[in-house]
């Protein structure tokens, strides 16, 4: 613990409460620098090779959710990815999501116009799937309210009726334990409980690929890229990295040590911390009359009819969200008892 502690207060230094990693997490030390000294060696005209970076990137993400680097895609949006998958299905396939499911996870569905996207509650995913659903698509865990869906469930179910699983893994990948190869496709955003820079995301693919089309292929989804500069790819990558898309280079000079840190530190140690700090703030909310949304083991605590109350307390210098009405908290590795006690003195006035 004496370690985890030094090493969290070594490479994070928050001016404020900031209790918002659900929006955007803070970068360590190590990852400012890295991109410092990429930009500055860019500027001077010797530049790094940032390409090694999202190398180094990929490696580390697909050891943190137990997947060979070969199904490891690296891009910048999970938008993107949402529609390279819903590029692959046919006319008429029907996909199941959840209701108020993050935009991001599934417009690129509806914009197709000839599939079938059927939402239903979050808690009956698992019992929707039925002969003819082609896809589920799910966040792990909901960006509103910090619900966490049963993966496991849903993944049976799927595997009965025939159907593929695409989770997004954004407001996961970082705390929960999660085993990404134990689904057809898994996006994520890395800016957030990954605290890497804006502009990195990720993509899990099966070993065959998925029968995915890489319709936005350039140069870097090559098999040897700079071979591939001039004229049609004339042969793409054999693993993931054919649906690379043209990488955002400093943010994945930054990007390879903020995943670096986090295997350093471990997801166990990270989910701990988290989770008793979320169950610290729900105990306090109890003691004064307020119930979160039901999400236990999630690190996301969203109280109904607090939202109002997120500029108020953005000016006292505490930093949380105001999702569909409520006030959102998210609680991170570099979050302390302190900072909740703070939230809770701040609620009760």
């Amino acid at each position: 613990m004496e370690i985890f502690e030094s090493l969290v207060r070594s490479e994070f230094a928050p001016t404020t409460t900031y209790l918002n990693t659900a929006s955007t997490g803070l970068m360590p030390a190590r990852t400012v620098a890295a991109m410092r000294t990429a930009v500055e060696a860019s500027a001077a005209g010797r530049p790094t090779d940032m390409f090694a970076d999202v190398e180094a990137a990929r490696a580390s993400f697909a050891r943190l959710t137990r997947v060979p680097g070969s199904r490891v895609a690296a891009g910048a949006s999970v938008a993107v990815y949402t529609g390279l998958v819903a590029a692959s299905l046919p006319e008429g396939a029907e996909v199941l999501t959840a209701e108020a499911e993050f935009s991001s996870t599934v417009t690129p569905f509806h914009i197709r116009g000839d599939l079938k996207v059927r939402t239903v509650p979050l808690e009956r995913i698992a019992d929707s799937v039925r002969p003819g659903t082609a896809l589920v698509a799910v966040s792990a865990a909901q960006s509103a309210d910090g619900r966490i869906a049963d993966l496991p469930a849903i993944r049976a179910a799927a595997h009965e009726h025939g159907a593929r699983t695409y989770i997004d893994a954004s407001q996961a990948a970082g705390w929960l334990d999660f085993d990404a190869g134990a689904y057809d496709y898994v996006s994520t955003v890395a800016f957030k409980w990954l605290f890497c820079p804006r502009g990195v995301s990720f993509l899990v693919v099966p070993e065959d690929l998925g029968a995915l089309t890489p319709v936005f292929a350039g140069w870097i989804a090559g098999e040897e890229p700079w071979d591939s500069c001039y004229g049609p790819v004339e042969e793409l990558a054999h693993s993931a990295r054919r649906f690379d898309e043209s990488p955002a280079l400093f943010s994945y000079a930054g990007a390879r040590h903020s995943l670096a840190l986090l295997e350093e530190i471990g997801l166990d140690a990270v989910r701990a911390h988290d989770l008793a700090l979320a169950d610290r703030f729900r105990t306090g909310l109890a003691t004064l009359g307020h119930e979160p949304v039901p999400a236990p083991g999630s690190p996301i605590v969203s109280v109904p009819g607090l939202g109002h109350r997120q500029p108020e307390l953005g000016s006292a210098g505490i930093e949380v969200s105001n999702r569909a009405g409520n006030l959102r908290a998210a609680f991170h590795l570099y979050n302390t008892t302190t900072d909740v006690d703070r939230l809770l003195d701040a609620l009760s006035s």
